[in-house]
């Protein structure tokens, strides 16, 4: 068996989210079947480095693959995007020790969240349209709140029971350009909705409906509020996947125009 690194971007408003679902169209789903189509075999093991749920998108999936063949990682690209559906995409394929582990080896991660200031007829399933004029400047003034290592059990779900509520976050930048406005967030990884439920209540305070003292509270006892406020997956991009001796960037590596 060899170990193959792959890098994948898939638009999510086709999937019922990454992790594989019998009968259910997933993009690991479709991965596996052309996998299977590509190297005519079923022995084969495939990892991603996390879920991204129904409707979420990714700019820079990881995956890794164990699979027997001698095709070069170029030609394993070329093979897999030719039976892929259009909305998945391989960016980039390589041999890798047989150590790695796209989802434990990964020391960080990184999402951008796009919200349109206006009505758009090629975005619906790629922004989050508010026709509310949000105060970005209070959005951004309340980001250092979320900063560190902190309980973000009003935030998340856990996959399971025993799991731990505790996550740093790195870093959480927005920056306002034309009718956009993104929300750049990094951390360590991220609980089940947390990064929706962030955006939520940053949006809510770029309304005016909640201050500081609210996320203050938010921390430190848990609430069901954030949920109520959880931001729709169609603007949500897994945009990095960081592993040991990579550069972690605070800002934003892609900028999304759909009018």
């Amino acid at each position: 068996m060899s170990r193959f690194k792959l890098v994948l971007e898939y638009d999510g408003s086709k999937f019922k989210g990454w992790q594989f679902q019998k009968d259910l169209p997933t993009v690991m789903g479709k991965l596996m079947d052309a996998c299977k189509e590509v190297f005519s075999a079923d022995n084969f093991e495939l990892y991603g480095s996390g879920r991204t749920d129904t409707g979420v998108h990714a700019l820079y999936q990881v995956a890794h693959l164990d699979i027997k063949t001698v095709m070069p990682p170029h030609i394993i690209k070329i093979k897999l995007n030719d039976v892929l559906p259009a909305a998945i995409n391989i960016l980039h394929v390589e041999k890798v020790s047989s150590n790695f582990h796209a989802r434990h080896d990964a020391i960080a991660r990184s999402y951008v969240y796009h919200i349109s200031k206006r009505r758009t007829a090629f975005g619906k399933d790629n922004v989050w349209w508010i026709k509310d004029k949000l105060d970005v400047k209070a959005m951004a003034d309340v980001t250092p709140i979320f900063l560190g290592l902190k309980d973000y059990k009003s935030f998340g779900i856990k996959d399971k029971d025993g799991d731990s509520t505790l996550v740093e976050l790195i870093s959480i930048k927005i920056f306002e350009i034309d009718n956009s406005i993104l929300i750049h967030i990094v951390g360590s990884h991220f609980l089940w909705r947390m990064v929706r439920r962030i955006v939520g209540v940053l949006v809510e305070v770029g309304r005016g409906r909640m201050t500081d003292k609210d996320i203050q509270r938010f921390f430190g006892e848990k609430s069901e509020i954030p949920s109520q406020f959880t931001a729709p997956p169609s603007g949500l991009y897994l945009e990095r996947v960081y592993y040991k001796g990579e550069q972690i960037d605070d800002e934003p590596q892609w900028l999304v125009n759909i009018y």
